[in-house]
């Protein structure tokens, strides 16, 4: 079955023919959608069914326009509350490394130029045979909030890991392998993921190869959409895959986050079951769900993930087998669990976003968005900007799009701050702008909302000239590490 023309799933049809899909929400965020199905034409009796339907009206309508934009997810959304401080949390980035020394410079170095908040950088060397990893490294050292350790003897990675994990204190640590590239916004995701409720133990990202965590067709190395690069790519998800955070069973210690105050209870990674990996941070999301807690994908945070730099292919499947029969020892449920998760509504939702995320990739490119809060009817345009308002009139404030229409809107008063909080979240505002003749009450609420959710603030009025990236500078990245704000 396929939604506004993109895959969507199987349907299997019954003994009696019939098949059911129920939609707890609408996948799109529109009330109408687009349906083709295509049956199997050994067994069909007719061709493809394409028809329309709508949300919250029995039956099929006559196939209506496909709506080309991706909205909210409704109820499914799960922002940060308005009383929650995500950016207040101290992070520790913690990346072990073994050899693969091109690798491990693109990731640090992407980490450098695009990590926000307070956060600490954590290298550790597990004693690296390739000679080019000192010298790599070496670059790095003095550079403030960010640690380089080295272990005199192979350790291991997940002994490399627990070091890390110690080395960190009392901060929220995210375990990322050197073989990743991160992008904008990629840690402020994940720790809106992680904050979103009390219960949430882990959150990782999605990337182009990462197993169960691949998008949007799993268990698959994903290419890019034509013509997009990485950047664009992780700028779009950012955007438009939405905050619904599936759950699993388990994170996966490519890109994950995992809330201090979880490691404190469940404890560290089982060296002795996993000194090599595969497996260990499996067991250790299962301690902490045996307690009550849960674990997300952050669907909007997308990381590329070459895999297997270190290991090789045929050694990391040889630990994947030997890792997996410890865990079926220890959680005889797990791997049931995972696969009725990996294929939830809410899941099959995000790998849907994706493959339409990649299916616009050749009408549009994405751009940094900007929030203006603006007494005129049009926002200032900044070029290579994507810039939307919010305007203020008769006690009601006013979200528009790029093109001025009005989108949303919410009443001034004690819910203002929720309203503009989950705006900010929901359309991945990079930047907030603020113009002449602006109400200074609003200005402050969007200021604080912005800085809380880690959204750096301009403002255009006093520097007319002035673009956002040209606010902050190529420091930026570097000053996060010793704790400042952008």
């Amino acid at each position: 079955m396929a939604i506004d023309g993109s895959r969507f799933c199987l349907l299997e049809a019954n003994a009696d023919g019939l098949a059911e899909l129920r939609l707890p929400f609408s996948p799109s965020g529109n009330a109408v959608l687009d349906i083709r199905i295509d049956q199997d034409p050994i067994e069909a009796e007719c061709g493809p069914i394409a028809a329309s339907i709508e949300i919250g009206r029995p039956g099929l309508q006559p196939k209506m326009p496909m709506q080309p934009t991706l909205g909210a997810l409704a109820s499914a959304e799960r922002p940060v509350p308005v009383e929650v401080e995500p950016m207040q949390r101290e992070v520790a980035v913690i990346v072990p490394v073994y050899n693969a020394a091109d690798g491990v410079a693109r990731c640090l170095d992407s980490v450098l130029a695009h990590t926000t908040g307070p956060c600490r950088l954590i290298v550790i060397d597990d004693a690296s045979t390739d000679p080019a990893i000192a010298p790599l490294l070496q670059r790095y050292r003095g550079i403030a909030g960010i640690d380089i350790l080295a272990n005199e003897e192979n350790r291991g990675f997940t002994a490399t890991v627990n070091r890390g994990m110690r080395h960190a204190g009392d901060a929220d640590v995210v375990l990322l392998n050197a073989d990743t590239e991160v992008a904008a916004h990629w840690l402020t995701g994940l720790r809106r993921a992680a904050c979103c409720a009390a219960d949430v133990a882990t959150a990782t990202a999605v990337s182009d190869n990462a197993g169960a965590f691949s998008v949007p067709e799993l268990e698959r190395e994903n290419p890019l959409p034509p013509g997009w690069t990485f950047a664009q790519t992780a700028r779009a998800l950012w955007q438009s895959a939405g905050h619904a955070y599936p759950q699993l069973p388990t994170g996966n210690g490519f890109c994950m986050y995992i809330r201090r105050e979880v490691l404190d209870e469940v404890g560290l990674f089982d060296v002795e079951a996993f000194p090599q990996g595969y497996g260990e941070e499996n067991d250790f999301c299962q301690r902490a769900s045996a307690r009550g807690y849960r674990h997300l994908i952050a669907g909007n945070v997308f990381v590329a993930h070459a895999r297997s730099q270190s290991f090789g292919i045929e050694r990391r499947e040889r630990l994947g087998r030997t890792g997996m029969q410890v865990l079926r020892e220890r959680w005889p449920d797990y791997e049931a669990d995972v696969g009725a998760m990996l294929f939830s509504f809410e899941r099959r939702v995000l790998d849907w976003r994706v493959r339409r995320i990649h299916a616009m990739a050749p009408q549009m490119q994405p751009l940094p968005r900007v929030l203006h809060l603006h007494a005129g009817e049009h926002p200032p345009l900044l070029s290579g900007y994507d810039s939307w308002m919010i305007t203020m009139h008769n006690q009601e404030w006013t979200l528009h799009g790029a093109h001025a229409e009005p989108l949303e809107s919410a009443a001034a008063g004690p819910l203002a701050s929720r309203h503009v909080s989950e705006w900010l979240q929901r359309h991945g505002f990079e930047w907030v702008a603020f113009g002449d003749g602006v109400d200074p009450g609003a200005a402050k609420l969007l200021a604080v909302q912005a800085r809380r959710l880690g959204i750096p603030a301009l403002d255009i009025s006093a520097h007319p000239q002035t673009e956002p990236g040209a606010s902050a500078g190529s420091t930026n990245a570097l000053r996060s590490f010793n704790g400042e704000r952008p």
